[in-house]
């Protein structure tokens, strides 16, 4: 959207403020331009997806923009619903990678789902393997580059472990050079890995220091991430809640992340999966509105944070491992956080990210940690004579900051322009 429709759609949006005639279903549609492309932020339901109608149209309406994982029988209605999908197909899946692949078999496969597919424009690409050994990327990176030979334009997907799994598990003794492996070997156009990390009411800091280990390898390389993030509960992993959605979304956002993962849209019909958007058996559940709620500000924000690049990512009071504190930030003083009829007063928990753009133009996105507790906050500057320029989230329009807009819920996250 260029920056006359910008402004007229925010004029629209003041005009029917002011004269009444505001409501949720108008404002989405003036909106509706906004919605971000998978190139440039995905926005994916991690899983074999159905390919019933009105689902795909409830995926749509969410604000996903990839479904995973599709066979190509069923491409046609993906088309007709306007996603972009994943293939999962044994073709370019279906092999022991941890061994030596036959390069010539491995072609023929991938020349006949080729012709199979055609110029199909719901291809994103292809679903390789989820969390492999290093053992595997070597032949994982043959599937890759044949595809790419074969198909070119289209994504090889290889999702990894979390930082916190054991060496054995990922063959390599040293997480970022796992995670480099896709950069160096598969040469997959972004980083995708998981983290599951919310428990007994708060996240864990193990989610931050993935977040902060996979941002300085994006930075380094230049390569995008995705992250895949809980909308779900089960095994021991707390029940969804607004909050829960947001700090994952927004904590992603303020590291730099060009993607986020929801594992799992649909509810697995085992163990005590439940409460994922969609339940077993076809049904929305609350979530799914916590899903699109949360999906809505992120459509909303992308056009601007897709210009941005990561300098910094600051944490206050506590700094998880491989994380930096408040006091490294050059351009972040202090963050007072306070609260209201609290007795006594819970202290404020968050992050600070910090960007530029190609311009020099320095942002910043303040996240809450705090899954329980609203705060309002000040922010001071160590550039006294500079002030912040609020990014709504629902617009995604610059706006002055002032009156109440400096109270930020729980998990939520805001962000600035520094002018």
């Amino acid at each position: 959207m260029d920056e006359r429709k910008r402004s007229l759609v925010s004029l629209a949006f003041v005009l029917l403020f002011l004269t009444g005639g505001f409501n949720p279903g108008q404002a989405q549609e003036i909106f509706k331009e906004q919605r971000v492309q998978p190139t440039d932020f995905a926005i994916l339901s991690w899983g074999p997806t159905p390919a019933e109608p009105q689902q795909l149209h409830w995926m749509k309406e969410a604000g996903i923009n990839i479904a995973g994982f599709v066979p190509v029988k069923d491409l046609a209605a993906f088309q007709k619903a306007g996603l972009q999908v994943f293939v999962a197909d044994p073709r370019v899946s279906g092999y022991d990678f941890e061994k030596p692949l036959d390069e010539n078999l491995v072609r023929r496969n991938i020349q006949s789902l080729a012709k199979e597919i055609g110029n199909n424009p719901a291809v994103i690409g292809f679903m390789l393997r989820d969390e492999p050994h290093a053992r595997a990327m070597p032949s994982l990176g043959v599937v890759a580059r044949l595809i790419r030979e074969i198909m070119p334009g289209k994504w090889p997907y290889v999702n990894l472990f979390p930082v916190r799994v054991s060496a054995d598990r990922m063959g390599v003794a040293n997480y970022t050079d796992y995670v480099r492996l896709l950069v160096d070997t598969i040469h997959q156009p972004f980083l995708s890995y998981d983290n599951y990390s919310l428990v007994k009411g708060e996240m864990l800091d193990s989610f931050y220091t993935n977040l902060e280990v996979v941002r300085r390898l994006s930075v380094e390389t230049e390569v995008p991430f995705w992250n895949c993030v809980l909308s779900n509960a089960h095994f021991n992993y707390m029940e969804n809640t607004d909050a829960t959605y947001h700090l994952q979304a927004y904590a992603t956002l303020a590291h730099g992340g060009r993607g986020i993962q929801y594992f799992s849209y649909f509810t697995w019909s085992i163990g005590n999966y439940r409460l994922g958007p969609i339940d077993q058996v076809g049904n929305k559940t609350r979530s799914w509105d916590m899903l699109r709620r949360v999906n809505n500000e992120i459509h909303a924000l992308a056009p601007t944070l897709k210009k941005l690049k990561s300098t910094g990512v600051f944490h206050f009071p506590d700094v998880p491992p491989e994380c930096r504190p408040l006091n490294e930030s050059q351009r972040v003083r202090s963050v007072e956080m306070s609260q209201r009829n609290v007795v006594p007063p819970v202290q404020g928990r968050f992050l600070i990210g910090e960007f530029i753009d190609p311009q020099g133009q320095v942002y910043l996105m303040l996240v809450n940690k705090d899954l329980n507790n609203s705060f309002r906050y000040q922010i001071e500057l160590k550039e006294p004579n500079r002030k912040l320029i609020h990014v709504s989230p629902y617009s995604g329009q610059e706006e002055s900051f002032g009156r109440e807009m400096d109270w930020v819920a729980p998990g939520a996250g805001h962000l600035f322009r520094v002018e």
